[in-house]
């Protein structure tokens, strides 16, 4: 399709000398004392009473007057941390059994002018039927809200030299070829197509991918001031007897407008 536009974002977790905060960039720091730490990823101010939770897991916690908190839950597969504080935009990251090795240090930003949609919910799609060797599947907790998650959105269209871009805070579950070949799931002999982003229609992007911050820019040319947005799981590419929908999840959606990366000078 002309207007299918895909725009992966894979971050990688090293250690580092410095220390870091892990924030819209997604970044680690592995020099912080024992304790997690929230802070504003612009004054690096801890953040009291931001609310922390693994909904996988079932761990629902607050930050103290210092930002932090203690993870005190199994994690035995990839799961998703959400932090929530009014004012501030939410924020997601991709955690696995390696957590409590080191400590996290999490930057979460104010939120601003151009943020034009959020929904830091957690939603499961899919049909609640999956292999135990999917991606993550250990930690679905949460029942299916069915194949496919859909919103109306009202938009204002980006000035010159901006775009209005789809960012997912986090995606685990995908059962893609992709996903497979990266090893990101552990099924032998099959797997799903990608999860599709529908805007107003049209087909912007298909993800196939399990990660944070991944992002979508949508055609300037589809937005109205009430627009239909879409987020349609895969299927099984290798069932033809029913549908079979690929169980996934993906929590802290959200609509920004930004300045273009490549605006034409």
């Amino acid at each position: 399709m002309r207007n299918i536009l895909l725009v992966i974002i894979i971050f990688t977790f090293t250690s580092s000398a410095f220390a870091d905060t892990i924030s819209g960039n997604v970044r680690e720091d592995n020099l912080l004392r024992k304790q997690n730490t929230v802070v504003n990823s612009e004054t690096n101010k801890p953040v009291e009473g931001a609310k922390v939770s693994v909904p996988q897991v079932g761990y629902y916690s607050t930050t103290d007057k210092e930002g932090h908190f203690s993870l005190n839950a199994n994690i035995d597969d990839k799961a998703i941390l959400q932090i929530e504080k009014e004012g501030y935009r939410p924020f997601s990251i991709t955690i696995d059994k390696t957590i409590n090795q080191t400590p996290l240090k999490l930057g979460i930003e104010k939120t601003s002018s151009f943020d034009l949609y959020a929904d830091s919910n957690l939603y499961h799609l899919g049909d609640n039927v999956f292999s135990k060797n999917s991606a993550n599947c250990s930690q679905f907790r949460m029942m299916s809200i069915g194949p496919y998650y859909y919103k109306s959105v009202k938009l204002k269209k980006p000035e010159a030299g901006q775009e209005a871009v789809i960012i997912f805070g986090s995606i685990i579950g995908l059962d893609t070829k992709l996903a497979k070949e990266l090893g990101q799931n552990s099924i032998v002999t099959v797997y799903s197509s990608p999860m599709q982003v529908i805007f107003n229609g049209q087909i912007i992007a298909q993800i196939s991918l399990n990660g944070d911050n991944q992002q979508v820019v949508i055609p300037n040319s589809l937005i109205r001031a009430n627009n239909d947005l879409t987020i349609q799981t895969g299927k099984n590419l290798f069932q033809y007897d029913y549908t079979d929908y690929d169980d996934m999840e993906f929590a802290n959606l959200r609509i920004e407008i930004r300045d273009k990366i490549f605006a034409n000078k």
